[in-house]
């Protein structure tokens, strides 16, 4: 049994009796330390129980509670799971939010949001551990002496952390999950208590614990708010704390040493930050180094960078953070004169020995921007300061390399790398769908679960009837437990022997639901047209929040449901065509959805998704993709092999060519009846007869200012659709006369019905793609 040493310890293994699975290490040569603003966890007890072998033995205990079971909406906890079940040494580090991603109803078409109490009933799979509590500083100003420089006239917070345990896959090791609590000092404005102030006194405290209270929505729009400006430097201060406090404490396995010198701490020590919103590591680790450990500045530098390791999310220049130097100032003064100091440095060193004269070079390259208001660019900050940066699929990561950080990649090409995007097969597999996973068990064994590479050993089965049968009737178990979910809680009856046509994901207008609108439409009025013709059914399911302040993804939402409401009522269409918005799309809701999915909507506009991970979770489930050759569908179309998906619409080349022509959306609404049709129905208040104008703020965005080009995929988009309709009508409908049939995977589509997609066909990706892309950006220090 290998057991995991939370605290203290240089090793975090150690053999306590038997012999240590493959995967775990005996010698801890470092840690991983996950920093994250977000962790999307889901509900935790059936995939604990699953990575410990015992939901047979829990099933009917976990029926009795799985009443009062309530998911985490806090990102990136597959990260979590495949680090703990490959042996991996990490600890992943976030903020405790009291609220998570809020609650969303829709109330007549419109989202209104609620807040999500989790923690109304407490959490009993964490820990507070109030023994490791540290304090974290915020204002006051910065005092250069002969002694050094010090912060001071600061207040004061304390972060309390809570552990949540995350089990490996039958390997007896346990990784922890360490969340932030925000606590005010007890002495907190004490002096206000004693002069009448009590109420200040109270309301202040309360000020300073707001700052774990609410998790600010991921909108891929930047908005610089001081609250989360503290949350940001809040999990950095306290995690680089504990961080430091462990490595001074361990030494091979002995607590009686207490290490003084830092210099090998990027030997013991990878910090990963997820995304720019841990970027304030770089400046708070030099502060500690320089200011309290009395480090020299370039000893400080060398550590700091070849600690640090950034992960790009994004490729959206409004989605890149950019803090206004006078809320530094104000919050974080000491820091700004570090990112100034780093940014002089950096500057220095690049005008000197690479770009002599090229001035406008050097104002791309700056941690400073100048303007109006003179902001930080965090992203800057983060390449800068790290030893490796990468992107989170390849074509992400070869795009911010010839756009986005082109500058910084000619400078240094050797820090940036890619780190494909991957999910746990055990939770988006083993737990989610357990009938498919036990289909694969019974011919190959369980070992696929943690290899994915012997998925393989399906190929010995692939003329197996029975195989084909037992998938075939999974997927139709799922869709019907799925249609009696949909009937209960959206009081909607839905035609289970329908395509599963699925496109759930944040709300966002480069995400393209109004492409999907627009075909549901078209499908709509060929319907209307030609009611007696045989139409292929479909089921259009889509979901996904808006952030609170994006209008627009608003309104989309309200173009859905309102499509659904003439859609759904229509006696005409009957149940050919059903339009489903779903409520609240979560963890727990994607735990339902995907294992009855039939398609998977993967439609972003080439060159804006960074990777997703929602389209391999619909295909390890057997769902077909229709998608654009964009984020990680690229590396899936090149494992699975392009045949085996409906891929559409322009690439990455030619969004570009169209930039530079310029985009006219209004030829594209003139040339094509199809598109004008639907376009002028929404315009005209079709579905809004009651506000006719409701949704001429949306037009008016397709016809003129759409950055993601929505028409022009438009045509494309429908044909391929179309390819997906005759192909599913096709597989219904030959199936019984078909017999088995090869791995081609057109036969293999008729042989499994209405599922339209098996493991069996994608198996390349299955093995390769998903397990590589999981344990890449975790492998070494180098790449993490």
């Amino acid at each position: 049994m290998i057991v995991q040493q939370q605290e203290g310890t240089g090793c975090n293994w150690q053999k306590a009796s038997g012999t240590a699975p493959l995967s775990a290490p005996l010698l801890l040569l470092q840690r991983v330390y996950y920093l994250s603003l977000e962790f999307y966890m889901g509900r935790t007890l059936q995939n604990t129980m699953v990575n410990l072998g015992l939901e047979s033995a829990c099933d009917e205990a976990i029926y009795q509670v799985v009443s009062v079971r309530f998911p985490i909406g806090l990102g990136f906890a597959c990260f979590l799971d495949s680090m703990a079940s490959l042996g991996l040494a990490a600890y992943g580090y976030g903020i405790r939010y009291e609220f998570g991603i809020f609650n969303q109803k829709v109330v007549n078409g419109w989202q209104v949001e609620e807040a999500d109490d989790w923690l109304r009933y407490g959490n009993p799979w964490e820990k507070a551990r109030p023994e490791y509590m540290r304090p974290v500083h915020f204002y006051g100003r910065v005092q250069h002496t002969a002694e050094g420089v010090k912060w001071v006239d600061t207040q004061v917070v304390l972060a309390l952390p809570y552990d949540t345990p995350v089990p490996g896959y039958r390997n007896n090791i346990v990784n922890t999950m360490r969340l932030w609590s925000a606590k005010a000092p007890c002495d907190f404005n004490l002096k206000d208590f004693n002069v009448g102030g009590y109420i200040q006194a109270v309301l202040d405290r309360n000020l300073a614990e707001n700052i774990s209270r609410v998790l600010y929505p991921n909108d891929n729009f930047f908005e610089g708010k001081e609250l989360r400006l503290k949350q940001e430097y809040f999990v950095v201060a306290a995690t680089l704390q504990d961080i430091i406090r462990r490595f001074k404490a361990s030494k091979f396995g002995s607590t009686e040493f207490v290490r003084i010198d830092l210099s090998t701490l990027p030997d013991k020590v990878a910090i990963q930050l997820n995304d720019t919103h841990p970027a304030l590591a770089i400046p708070e680790l030099m502060r500690i180094l320089v200011d309290v450990e009395k480090l020299s500045w370039e000893k400080a530098w060398d550590i700091v960078i070849r600690t640090c390791a950034y992960t790009n999310h994004t490729v959206l220049p409004e989605a890149l953070e950019r803090w206004p130097v006078d809320l530094f100032q104000n919050l974080l003064p000491r820091h700004l004169e570090i990112i100034y100091e780093i940014n002089r440095r950096h500057m220095e060193v690049r005008r000197a020995a690479l770009y002599p004269g090229d001035v406008d070079r050097m104002r791309r390259m700056s941690l400073i921007e100048e303007g109006d208001v003179k902001k930080i660019n965090m992203a800057h900050l983060c390449i800068v300061g790290s030893h490796a940066v990468n992107g989170v699929a390849r074509i992400h990561s070869d795009i911010i390399k010839s756009t986005v950080f082109k500058d910084f990649y000619e400078m240094d090409p050797h820090k940036f790398q890619n780190k494909t995007n991957g999910i746990t097969p055990r939770r988006w597999l083993v737990m989610c769908n357990p009938g498919l996973a036990d289909v694969i068990a019974e011919r190959i064994g369980e070992d696929y679960i943690r290899d994915l590479d012997q998925l393989k050993k399906l190929l010995d089965f692939v003329d197996d009837e029975a195989l084909i049968r037992d998938v075939a009737k999974v997927k139709q178990e799922n869709k019907l437990k799925f249609a009696a979910h949909l009937e209960e809680h959206y009081k909607v009856k839905i035609n289970s022997d329908s395509m599963f046509d699925i496109h759930v994901k944040r709300i966002h207008e480069y995400k393209r639901q109004l492409l999907n609108c627009l075909h549901i439409i078209t499908l709509y009025n060929r319907i209307k047209k030609e009611p007696n013709k045989k139409w292929t059914p479909r089921t259009i399911m889509i979901g996904g929040k808006a952030a609170p302040g994006y209008h627009t993804a608003k309104m989309i939402i309200k173009l859905i449901t309102s499509i659904g409401d003439v859609v759904n009522n229509d006696p005409v269409v009957g149940d050919r065509l059903k339009v489903i918005f779903l409520e609240n799309y979560r963890v727990t809701l994607a735990e339902k959805v995907i294992p009855a999915a039939d398609l998977s909507e993967q439609i972003s506009t080439a060159g804006t998704e960074a990777s997703g991970t929602g389209n391999m979770k619909f295909m390890l489930n057997g769902a077909l993709t229709i998608g654009t050759m964009d984020g990680a569908n690229v590396e899936m179309a090149e494992e699975a092999g392009e045949e085996n998906l409906f891929i559409f619409g322009m690439r990455v080349d030619d969004v570009e060519a169209l930039d530079k022509k310029g985009y006219d959306a209004v030829s594209y609404y003139n040339r094509i009846p199809e598109l004008k049709q639907a376009v002028d129905q929404i315009s005209a208040g079709f579905f809004s007869p009651d506000h006719p104008g409701l949704f001429k703020d949306l037009v008016n965005m397709l016809m003129h200012h759409d950055r993601f080009k929505v028409f022009a995929d438009y045509e494309d988009y429908i044909q391929c659709q179309d390819k997906v309709s005759a192909l599913y009508k096709v597989s219904s409908r030959t199936r019984a006369a078909a017999g088995l049939c090869s791995l081609k995977f057109q036969v293999l589509l008729c042989l499994q019905r209405r599922s339209l997609f098996s493991a069996l066909t994608h198996q390349r990706f299955l093995n390769s793609f998903l397990l590589t892309s999981n344990v890449l950006i975790l492998r070494t220090k180098k790449n993490v």
